[in-house]
């Protein structure tokens, strides 16, 4: 079950950061930075430099993949975004930007 959760939070995260009919936003390398449409999910490309996370599973660039994390249970309502990326709930949580090649 987990595994066809996460195929359908990567299909869903084919979208990029942005409104539609946009240009995706990206900006120059290091804070800000946004991945290009074409990261493969999983990347050191696949990355959303504004928060911290997987562009491919960034909730707050795109709100499209909520429900998918909702339906797996992996959601903070609190401070609306996954459980899996709150750092207010688990402060010991550490979500690392693979390395470049992988």
């Amino acid at each position: 079950m987990r595994t066809l959760s996460f195929l359908i939070l990567l299909g869903l995260g084919s979208f990029a950061c942005g409104s539609q009919g946009e240009e995706p936003r990206t900006h120059a390398e290091g804070e800000g930075e946004h991945a290009p449409p074409s990261a493969e999910p999983g990347s050191y490309e696949d990355w959303c430099g504004e928060h911290a996370v997987p562009e491919s599973l960034c909730t707050r660039c795109n709100p499209a993949l909520v429900p998918a994390f909702q339906a797996t249970g992996d959601w903070c309502a609190e401070h609306g975004l996954p459980e899996s990326q709150c750092l207010i709930c688990n402060p010991e949580l550490r979500i690392e930007r693979p390395a470049r090649g992988s």
